[in-house]
C-alpha cells in the first residue's frame, strides 16, 4: 500500500481546490464556484462575492473604464480627477518615504502563519537587517509582512525610531488591515503607486516564499536589474525548498528556450541562512543608499557546498589573497542529480 504524501511543515496554505481539476468540460453554469480564502484569516469568499468586492476598488475603476460609452460620458467628470488622486498619492508617499534611511524590502505570503517556520525566518532576517542599519519595508499586512515589520520594530522600539519598520498598505476587496508591528504605515489605492515606492526606496529585495503578489514583485525586480533600469540591487530569495523547482524551470526550460540567458539566474541569490542573506545585502548595495556603518559589520565566510556551484558570495579577502572577481561568483546550483564526475 503506497503512503501517503506527507504535507510540507512550510507549504502555504490554501484552501481552495486545484483550478486545473475543478475547471471540467462540461460543468454547468450553476455548479458550486471556488471559495477563495482570505489572506491572513479563516474566511472564504465565493469567486462571484470577491469579484463584487472587487468592483469598489480605486484599481478596479481605473482599470476597468475603458467601454467608449463610459470614456465619452464620463470623461470630463471623473478620469482628470483620478489624475490628481493618482498625483496626491505619489506626493504624500514620496514625502514620508524621503525621510527615510536606507531599506530593504521584505516580501512573502499574506497566508503563512507565526508557526511557520519561514515567519520565524523572516523575524530574524528583518531583525538582522535593522541592526545593521536597514529600515525594512512590507507590504503591512499579515504572515511574512507581519513577519518583517515584527523584526524591524524590536530595534526601532530601542532606538526610538519609528522609521525602522515601514508598512506599504493597499486597498484589496476584502480590507487588509495593516500589521500592529508597523510604526510608519502608508495606505494605497493603487498598485503601481505602491509598487513605485518599493522599487524607489529600497535597496535590495528579500523574498520569502509567496503567492502571485510575492512573484509579481520579484520577477518585476528581476526585469528592472535585467535592463539596467536598478543598479546595484539585490535580489534574495530565502528557501531553498520552496524557489528550487522555479530556479530548475528557468535553467531546464526557459535558458534552453533562449527567452533568457544563463547569466540571468545569476541575478539572484538563493539561501536557508538568515546572516547570509543580510551580509549579501551588505556586500551588494555598497554603490548605492547603505547603512554607514556597512563596513563595520563582519562579513559571511561559509565555504560552498562541494556538490555545488560556488555559492553567489565574495567572502573578505585574507593577507596576500585577492579578491575573486564578480563573474566568478554563480548562483548555486538548483539539481540534486548531478552525475558522479560532472563538472559543475
Amino acid at each position: 500500500m503506497k503512503a501517503a504524501k506527507k504535507a510540507s511543515p512550510v507549504a502555504e496554505h490554501n484552501s481552495s481546490p486545484n483550478p486545473r481539476k475543478s475547471a471540467q468540460k462540461g460543468a454547468p453554469p450553476d455548479a458550486p464556484q471556488t471559495p477563495h480564502a482570505m489572506p491572513g484569516t479563516n474566511i472564504e469568499a465565493s469567486k462571484a462575492a470577491t469579484e463584487q468586492a472587487a468592483s469598489s476598488t480605486h484599481d478596479f475603476e481605473l482599470l476597468n473604464s475603458t467601454g467608449p460609452d463610459f470614456i465619452q460620458q464620463n470623461f470630463t467628470r471623473s478620469e482628470p480627477w483620478r489624475i490628481f488622486r493618482i498625483m496626491s498619492e505619489f506626493v504624500h508617499s514620496f514625502e514620508i518615504m524621503s525621510k527615510v534611511g536606507p531599506a530593504v524590502a521584505v516580501f512573502g505570503s499574506a497566508r503563512l502563519p507565526e508557526d511557520s517556520p519561514y515567519y520565524q525566518a523572516a523575524v530574524e532576517v528583518s531583525e538582522r537587517l535593522a541592526r545593521a542599519g536597514w529600515c525594512v519595508i512590507t507590504g503591512g499586512g499579515p504572515g511574512i509582512m507581519e513577519a518583517g515589520n515584527k523584526g524591524a520594530q524590536i530595534v526601532g522600539r530601542e532606538k526610538n525610531d519609528p522609521t525602522v519598520s515601514i508598512g506599504l498598505n493597499i486597498e484589496l476587496p476584502f480590507e487588509q488591515k495593516s500589521n500592529p508591528y508597523v510604526d510608519t504605515g502608508i495606505h494605497f489605492h493603487y498598485f503601481f503607486c505602491r509598487k513605485t515606492n518599493f522599487v524607489k526606496y529600497a535597496s535590495a529585495f528579500v523574498i520569502f516564499p509567496g503567492g502571485f503578489g510575492t512573484m509579481d514583485e520579484l520577477f518585476e525586480s528581476l526585469t528592472l536589474v535585467q535592463t539596467g533600469v536598478v543598479q546595484n540591487f539585490p535580489v534574495i530569495l530565502f528557501g531553498r525548498d520552496y524557489w528550487c523547482g522555479l530556479l530548475n524551470w528557468m535553467e531546464d526550460v526557459m535558458v534552453p528556450h533562449g527567452t533568457i540567458l544563463p547569466t540571468d539566474l545569476d541575478l539572484m541569490m538563493i539561501t536557508d541562512d538568515p546572516q547570509e542573506a543580510v551580509q549579501w545585502v551588505m556586500e551588494r548595495t555598497q554603490q548605492v543608499r547603505n547603512p554607514s556603518q556597512a563596513a563595520n559589520v563582519p562579513r559571511a565566510t561559509r565555504p560552498p557546498q562541494p556538490s555545488q556551484r560556488p555559492r553567489p558570495f565574495v567572502p573578505s579577502p585574507q593577507a596576500g589573497q585577492s579578491v575573486p572577481s564578480p563573474t566568478s561568483a554563480r548562483r548555486p546550483s538548483t539539481k540534486t542529480n548531478k552525475k558522479p564526475g560532472k563538472k559543475a
